[in-house]
Protein backbone atom coordinates (compact mmCIF):
# COMPACT_ATOMS: atom_id res chain seq x y z
CA UNK A 1 0.00 0.00 0.00
CA UNK A 2 0.95 3.55 -0.97
CA UNK A 3 0.78 6.72 1.18
CA UNK A 4 -1.83 8.16 -0.52
CA UNK A 5 -3.90 4.67 -0.38
CA UNK A 6 -3.11 4.89 3.62
CA UNK A 7 -4.13 8.23 4.15
CA UNK A 8 -7.43 7.77 2.17
CA UNK A 9 -8.11 4.77 4.37
CA UNK A 10 -7.55 7.06 7.67
CA UNK A 11 -9.70 9.34 6.48
CA UNK A 12 -12.30 6.64 5.67
CA UNK A 13 -11.76 5.07 9.03
CA UNK A 14 -12.68 8.94 10.07
CA UNK A 15 -15.80 9.00 8.38
CA UNK A 16 -16.82 5.46 9.74
CA UNK A 17 -16.42 6.39 13.56
CA UNK A 18 -17.91 9.72 12.80
CA UNK A 19 -21.26 7.40 12.36
CA UNK A 20 -21.11 5.18 15.58
CA UNK A 21 -22.64 6.11 18.10
CA UNK A 22 -20.37 5.96 20.85
CA UNK A 23 -18.21 8.24 19.03
CA UNK A 24 -21.04 11.00 18.39
CA UNK A 25 -21.50 11.14 21.91
CA UNK A 26 -17.93 12.16 22.51
CA UNK A 27 -17.00 16.26 22.24
CA UNK A 28 -16.87 17.05 18.71
CA UNK A 29 -13.67 18.31 17.99
CA UNK A 30 -13.22 21.73 15.55
CA UNK A 31 -11.77 21.71 12.65
CA UNK A 32 -8.20 22.63 13.42
CA UNK A 33 -7.93 20.06 16.36
CA UNK A 34 -9.54 17.48 13.52
CA UNK A 35 -6.55 18.32 10.88
CA UNK A 36 -3.89 18.39 13.63
CA UNK A 37 -4.69 14.80 14.58
CA UNK A 38 -4.26 13.60 10.99
CA UNK A 39 -0.50 13.49 10.46
CA UNK A 40 -1.48 13.91 6.55
CA UNK A 41 -2.80 16.91 7.15
CA UNK A 42 0.66 18.48 8.92
CA UNK A 43 2.17 20.78 6.14
CA UNK A 44 -1.40 22.29 6.43
CA UNK A 45 -1.41 22.65 9.72
CA UNK A 46 1.80 24.11 10.27
CA UNK A 47 0.88 26.68 7.38
CA UNK A 48 -2.47 27.68 8.82
CA UNK A 49 -0.07 28.44 11.96
CA UNK A 50 2.51 30.29 10.72
CA UNK A 51 -0.21 32.52 8.52
CA UNK A 52 -1.96 33.12 12.19
CA UNK A 53 -4.79 31.63 11.35
CA UNK A 54 -5.80 29.33 13.80
CA UNK A 55 -8.05 31.18 15.90
CA UNK A 56 -9.73 32.46 12.86
CA UNK A 57 -10.63 28.66 11.91
CA UNK A 58 -11.14 27.64 15.55
CA UNK A 59 -13.66 30.26 15.86
CA UNK A 60 -17.83 29.50 15.97
CA UNK A 61 -18.14 29.42 12.03
CA UNK A 62 -19.49 27.40 10.68
CA UNK A 63 -16.31 27.14 8.00
CA UNK A 64 -16.53 24.62 4.96
CA UNK A 65 -12.55 23.86 4.63
CA UNK A 66 -10.97 22.00 1.43
CA UNK A 67 -7.87 20.89 2.98
CA UNK A 68 -4.80 19.77 0.87
CA UNK A 69 -2.79 16.73 2.24
CA UNK A 70 0.62 16.58 2.30
CA UNK A 71 1.11 15.28 -1.03
CA UNK A 72 -0.64 18.27 -2.47
CA UNK A 73 1.91 20.81 -1.03
CA UNK A 74 4.68 18.51 -1.82
CA UNK A 75 3.12 18.90 -5.65
CA UNK A 76 3.70 22.65 -5.64
CA UNK A 77 6.69 24.05 -8.09
CA UNK A 78 9.86 23.31 -5.81
CA UNK A 79 10.36 26.46 -3.76
CA UNK A 80 6.93 27.55 -3.60
CA UNK A 81 6.25 26.13 -0.66
CA UNK A 82 9.07 27.66 1.05
CA UNK A 83 8.45 31.14 -0.50
CA UNK A 84 4.81 31.48 0.54
CA UNK A 85 5.86 30.40 3.97
CA UNK A 86 8.27 33.70 3.90
CA UNK A 87 5.44 35.48 3.25
CA UNK A 88 3.03 34.14 5.77
CA UNK A 89 0.59 37.47 6.33
CA UNK A 90 0.68 37.76 2.16
CA UNK A 91 -0.11 35.25 -0.69
CA UNK A 92 -0.11 32.09 2.05
CA UNK A 93 -3.26 33.64 3.70
CA UNK A 94 -4.57 34.46 0.62
CA UNK A 95 -4.21 31.01 -0.79
CA UNK A 96 -5.47 29.31 2.83
CA UNK A 97 -8.24 31.49 2.86
CA UNK A 98 -9.28 30.42 -0.86
CA UNK A 99 -9.92 27.13 0.53
CA UNK A 100 -12.65 28.01 2.96
CA UNK A 101 -16.28 28.78 2.23
CA UNK A 102 -18.38 30.87 4.81
CA UNK A 103 -21.40 28.10 6.57
CA UNK A 104 -21.35 24.55 6.19
CA UNK A 105 -21.44 23.02 2.69
CA UNK A 106 -21.92 19.31 2.46
CA UNK A 107 -21.25 17.08 -0.14
CA UNK A 108 -24.98 16.27 -1.30
CA UNK A 109 -25.66 20.04 -1.15
CA UNK A 110 -22.56 20.47 -4.33
CA UNK A 111 -24.09 20.73 -8.17
CA UNK A 112 -22.14 20.82 -11.12
CA UNK A 113 -21.18 23.95 -12.46
CA UNK A 114 -22.16 25.54 -8.64
CA UNK A 115 -20.05 28.73 -7.93
CA UNK A 116 -19.19 29.79 -4.17
CA UNK A 117 -17.14 32.69 -2.82
CA UNK A 118 -14.32 31.95 -0.57
CA UNK A 119 -13.15 33.70 2.59
CA UNK A 120 -10.25 35.20 0.27
CA UNK A 121 -12.98 36.61 -1.92
CA UNK A 122 -12.42 34.96 -5.07
CA UNK A 123 -14.91 32.21 -6.50
CA UNK A 124 -14.56 28.49 -6.85
CA UNK A 125 -16.22 26.11 -9.08
CA UNK A 126 -17.52 22.57 -8.73
CA UNK A 127 -17.75 19.99 -11.63
CA UNK A 128 -19.44 16.92 -11.00
CA UNK A 129 -18.87 14.09 -13.82
CA UNK A 130 -19.45 10.63 -13.63
CA UNK A 131 -19.88 11.03 -9.57
CA UNK A 132 -16.46 12.51 -9.28
CA UNK A 133 -16.09 15.93 -7.85
CA UNK A 134 -14.21 18.46 -8.32
CA UNK A 135 -13.66 22.19 -6.92
CA UNK A 136 -11.46 24.06 -9.52
CA UNK A 137 -8.69 21.39 -10.69
CA UNK A 138 -8.28 19.67 -7.29
CA UNK A 139 -10.39 16.53 -6.84
CA UNK A 140 -12.35 15.77 -3.91
CA UNK A 141 -11.28 12.69 -2.50
CA UNK A 142 -13.15 12.51 0.63
CA UNK A 143 -16.45 14.41 1.89
CA UNK A 144 -17.98 15.58 5.21
CA UNK A 145 -15.54 15.19 7.63
CA UNK A 146 -17.67 17.08 10.19
CA UNK A 147 -16.80 18.99 12.82
CA UNK A 148 -18.08 20.99 15.77
CA UNK A 149 -18.01 24.39 13.50
CA UNK A 150 -18.12 22.85 10.12
CA UNK A 151 -16.66 20.75 7.86
CA UNK A 152 -13.69 19.62 6.44
CA UNK A 153 -13.32 18.14 2.59
CA UNK A 154 -10.20 16.37 1.16
CA UNK A 155 -8.48 17.75 -2.34
CA UNK A 156 -5.58 16.01 -3.70
CA UNK A 157 -3.84 19.36 -4.58
CA UNK A 158 -3.49 23.01 -3.88
CA UNK A 159 -6.07 25.57 -5.33
CA UNK A 160 -4.68 29.22 -5.85
CA UNK A 161 -6.74 32.01 -6.19
CA UNK A 162 -6.72 33.56 -9.31
CA UNK A 163 -4.48 36.63 -10.13
CA UNK A 164 -6.32 39.90 -9.61
CA UNK A 165 -7.29 41.82 -13.12
CA UNK A 166 -5.19 44.54 -13.61
CA UNK A 167 -7.40 47.85 -13.28
CA UNK A 168 -6.41 50.47 -16.08
CA UNK A 169 -5.15 53.41 -14.25
CA UNK A 170 -7.62 55.53 -14.26
CA UNK A 171 -7.07 58.28 -16.23
CA UNK A 172 -6.91 61.59 -13.85
CA UNK A 173 -9.26 64.37 -14.32
CA UNK A 174 -7.62 67.62 -15.39
CA UNK A 175 -6.61 69.22 -12.26
CA UNK A 176 -8.68 72.73 -12.10
CA UNK A 177 -6.55 75.63 -13.51
CA UNK A 178 -5.49 77.82 -10.45
CA UNK A 179 -6.65 81.33 -11.26
CA UNK A 180 -4.01 83.32 -13.00
CA UNK A 181 -4.03 86.39 -10.78
CA UNK A 182 -6.15 88.51 -9.06
CA UNK A 183 -9.23 90.83 -10.29
CA UNK A 184 -7.21 93.65 -11.58
CA UNK A 185 -4.42 91.23 -13.25
CA UNK A 186 -7.55 89.16 -15.01
CA UNK A 187 -9.42 92.42 -16.04
CA UNK A 188 -6.14 93.66 -17.43
CA UNK A 189 -5.13 90.69 -19.41
CA UNK A 190 -9.08 90.32 -21.00
CA UNK A 191 -9.20 92.96 -24.36
CA UNK A 192 -12.92 93.06 -23.44
CA UNK A 193 -12.28 95.16 -20.30
CA UNK A 194 -10.22 97.67 -21.02
CA UNK A 195 -12.48 100.42 -20.82
CA UNK A 196 -13.50 99.12 -17.13
CA UNK A 197 -9.60 98.74 -16.18
CA UNK A 198 -9.42 102.32 -17.92
CA UNK A 199 -12.44 103.64 -15.13
CA UNK A 200 -10.42 101.54 -12.56
CA UNK A 201 -7.58 103.09 -12.94
CA UNK A 202 -8.86 106.79 -13.26
CA UNK A 203 -10.90 106.43 -9.90
CA UNK A 204 -7.86 105.14 -8.07
CA UNK A 205 -9.53 101.86 -7.15
CA UNK A 206 -6.72 99.36 -8.18
CA UNK A 207 -5.26 98.64 -5.41
CA UNK A 208 -8.34 98.28 -3.87
CA UNK A 209 -9.67 95.68 -6.06
CA UNK A 210 -6.02 93.59 -5.65
CA UNK A 211 -6.74 93.93 -2.26
CA UNK A 212 -6.89 90.73 0.26
CA UNK A 213 -10.84 90.18 -0.46
CA UNK A 214 -12.93 88.52 -1.31
CA UNK A 215 -14.71 90.27 -3.74
CA UNK A 216 -17.11 89.41 -6.46
CA UNK A 217 -17.14 91.64 -9.38
CA UNK A 218 -19.83 92.16 -12.05
CA UNK A 219 -17.67 93.74 -14.82
CA UNK A 220 -19.15 95.46 -17.77
CA UNK A 221 -17.49 94.68 -21.21
CA UNK A 222 -16.62 97.33 -23.26
CA UNK A 223 -19.44 96.93 -25.11
CA UNK A 224 -21.43 98.01 -22.41
CA UNK A 225 -19.76 100.89 -21.78
CA UNK A 226 -20.08 102.02 -25.41
CA UNK A 227 -23.96 101.90 -24.71
CA UNK A 228 -23.94 104.14 -22.41
CA UNK A 229 -25.91 107.57 -23.81
CA UNK A 230 -23.14 110.09 -25.80
CA UNK A 231 -20.96 112.28 -23.61
CA UNK A 232 -21.56 109.69 -20.24
CA UNK A 233 -18.42 108.20 -19.68
CA UNK A 234 -16.58 110.85 -20.70
CA UNK A 235 -18.40 113.06 -17.63
CA UNK A 236 -17.30 110.06 -15.65
CA UNK A 237 -14.12 110.26 -15.98
CA UNK A 238 -13.90 113.81 -15.52
CA UNK A 239 -15.18 113.33 -11.74
CA UNK A 240 -13.35 110.54 -11.18
CA UNK A 241 -13.43 110.83 -7.65
CA UNK A 242 -17.27 111.35 -7.30
CA UNK A 243 -19.95 109.28 -9.77
CA UNK A 244 -17.41 106.88 -11.32
CA UNK A 245 -15.99 105.67 -8.06
CA UNK A 246 -19.29 105.57 -6.73
CA UNK A 247 -21.19 103.25 -9.71
CA UNK A 248 -17.67 101.32 -9.86
CA UNK A 249 -18.40 100.13 -6.42
CA UNK A 250 -21.69 99.65 -6.88
CA UNK A 251 -20.68 96.59 -9.38
CA UNK A 252 -18.53 95.09 -6.47
CA UNK A 253 -19.84 92.85 -3.80
CA UNK A 254 -17.97 91.85 -0.43
CA UNK A 255 -17.33 88.05 -0.22
CA UNK A 256 -17.33 85.07 -3.22
CA UNK A 257 -20.82 84.91 -4.50
CA UNK A 258 -20.50 82.26 -7.41
CA UNK A 259 -22.96 81.31 -9.40
CA UNK A 260 -24.63 78.66 -7.88
CA UNK A 261 -25.56 80.96 -4.94
CA UNK A 262 -27.98 83.06 -7.05
CA UNK A 263 -31.79 82.82 -6.54
CA UNK A 264 -34.43 84.49 -7.84
CA UNK A 265 -35.18 88.03 -5.81
CA UNK A 266 -32.01 87.55 -3.91
CA UNK A 267 -30.55 91.12 -3.11
CA UNK A 268 -27.41 92.15 -1.98
CA UNK A 269 -25.64 95.07 -0.51
CA UNK A 270 -22.32 96.64 -2.88
CA UNK A 271 -19.50 98.58 -1.52
CA UNK A 272 -21.21 101.72 -3.19
CA UNK A 273 -23.56 100.84 0.04
CA UNK A 274 -26.55 100.43 -2.68
CA UNK A 275 -28.61 97.14 -2.90
CA UNK A 276 -28.42 95.12 -6.25
CA UNK A 277 -31.63 92.67 -7.35
CA UNK A 278 -31.29 89.30 -8.96
CA UNK A 279 -33.61 87.69 -11.14
CA UNK A 280 -33.58 83.82 -12.81
CA UNK A 281 -35.70 83.18 -15.04
CA UNK A 282 -35.99 80.27 -17.64
CA UNK A 283 -31.84 79.81 -16.93
CA UNK A 284 -31.33 83.58 -17.30
CA UNK A 285 -29.58 85.74 -14.55
CA UNK A 286 -30.12 89.49 -14.41
CA UNK A 287 -28.58 91.81 -11.72
CA UNK A 288 -30.71 94.76 -11.79
CA UNK A 289 -30.93 95.11 -15.70
CA UNK A 290 -28.56 93.68 -16.98
CA UNK A 291 -27.73 90.24 -17.87
CA UNK A 292 -24.80 88.36 -16.58
CA UNK A 293 -23.46 86.80 -19.62
CA UNK A 294 -20.38 84.76 -18.35
CA UNK A 295 -20.00 83.76 -15.00
CA UNK A 296 -17.21 82.08 -12.31
CA UNK A 297 -14.22 83.96 -13.59
CA UNK A 298 -12.00 82.70 -10.17
CA UNK A 299 -9.66 85.07 -9.15
CA UNK A 300 -6.92 84.85 -6.56
CA UNK A 301 -8.93 87.32 -4.50
CA UNK A 302 -12.49 86.55 -5.34
CA UNK A 303 -14.53 85.70 -8.53
CA UNK A 304 -16.12 87.73 -11.77
CA UNK A 305 -18.99 87.65 -13.52
CA UNK A 306 -19.34 89.09 -17.09
CA UNK A 307 -22.12 91.65 -17.61
CA UNK A 308 -23.84 93.42 -20.44
CA UNK A 309 -24.61 97.19 -19.09
CA UNK A 310 -23.62 99.01 -16.33
CA UNK A 311 -25.22 99.32 -13.87
CA UNK A 312 -26.44 102.64 -11.98
CA UNK A 313 -27.20 103.40 -8.48
CA UNK A 314 -29.83 104.41 -7.22
CA UNK A 315 -30.17 108.72 -7.15
CA UNK A 316 -30.58 109.02 -2.93
CA UNK A 317 -33.67 109.74 -2.10
CA UNK A 318 -34.05 113.85 -1.48
CA UNK A 319 -34.95 114.75 2.10
CA UNK A 320 -37.38 118.00 2.47
CA UNK A 321 -35.83 121.37 3.96
CA UNK A 322 -36.79 121.59 7.45
CA UNK A 323 -39.24 125.08 8.15
CA UNK A 324 -36.79 127.11 9.73
CA UNK A 325 -38.33 128.04 13.87
CA UNK A 326 -39.34 131.39 13.95
CA UNK A 327 -37.02 133.79 15.84
CA UNK A 328 -38.43 134.66 19.13
CA UNK A 329 -39.02 138.40 20.10
CA UNK A 330 -37.03 140.31 22.23
CA UNK A 331 -37.97 140.57 25.93
CA UNK A 332 -40.49 144.14 26.69
CA UNK A 333 -39.64 143.52 30.41
CA UNK A 334 -36.37 143.74 32.57
CA UNK A 335 -36.11 140.42 34.00
CA UNK A 336 -35.39 141.71 37.35
CA UNK A 337 -38.44 143.98 38.09
CA UNK A 338 -40.81 143.04 35.75
CA UNK A 339 -41.37 146.31 34.75
CA UNK A 340 -41.80 147.76 30.91
CA UNK A 341 -39.22 149.59 28.99
CA UNK A 342 -40.99 152.97 29.17
CA UNK A 343 -41.38 152.98 33.45
CA UNK A 344 -37.67 152.68 33.62
CA UNK A 345 -36.37 155.68 31.66
CA UNK A 346 -39.16 157.50 33.73
CA UNK A 347 -37.01 156.27 37.06
CA UNK A 348 -34.09 157.10 35.57
CA UNK A 349 -35.27 160.49 35.04
CA UNK A 350 -36.08 161.05 38.44
CA UNK A 351 -33.05 160.10 40.00
CA UNK A 352 -31.21 162.11 37.91
CA UNK A 353 -33.34 165.14 39.32
CA UNK A 354 -32.83 164.16 42.71
CA UNK A 355 -29.03 163.87 42.49
CA UNK A 356 -28.97 167.69 40.79
CA UNK A 357 -31.15 169.13 43.85
CA UNK A 358 -28.98 167.64 46.34
CA UNK A 359 -25.74 168.81 44.95
CA UNK A 360 -27.40 172.37 44.21
CA UNK A 361 -28.31 172.55 47.92
CA UNK A 362 -24.99 171.24 49.29
CA UNK A 363 -23.14 173.98 47.38
CA UNK A 364 -25.94 176.98 48.45
CA UNK A 365 -25.44 175.73 52.48
CA UNK A 366 -21.42 176.60 51.85
CA UNK A 367 -21.98 180.03 50.30
CA UNK A 368 -24.26 180.85 53.21
CA UNK A 369 -21.81 180.70 56.05
CA UNK A 370 -20.31 184.13 57.40
CA UNK A 371 -16.30 184.35 56.73
CA UNK A 372 -14.80 184.71 60.36
CA UNK A 373 -12.77 187.61 61.52
CA UNK A 374 -8.65 186.62 61.40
Amino acid sequence: MNRRFLSSLLLALLLIMAAVPGVQAQEAQDIVDIAASNEDFSTLVAAVQAAGLVDALKGEGPFTVFAPTNAAFAALPDGALDALVADPAGDLTQILLYHVLSGKVMAADVTDGLEATTLQGGAVTFTVTDGAVKINDANIVVTDIQASNGVIHVIDAVIVPPAPESTPEATPEPAAEAPVGDIVDIAASNEDFSTLVAAVQAAGLVDALKGEGPFTVFAPTNAAFAALPDGALDALVADPAGDLTQILLYHVLSGKVMAADVTDGLEATTLQGGAVTFTVADGAVKINDANIVVTDIEATNGVIHVIDAVIVPPAPEATPEATPEPAEEAPTTMPATGGDLGNTSLIFTAIGLVVAALAFGTWANRRAVPVRNR
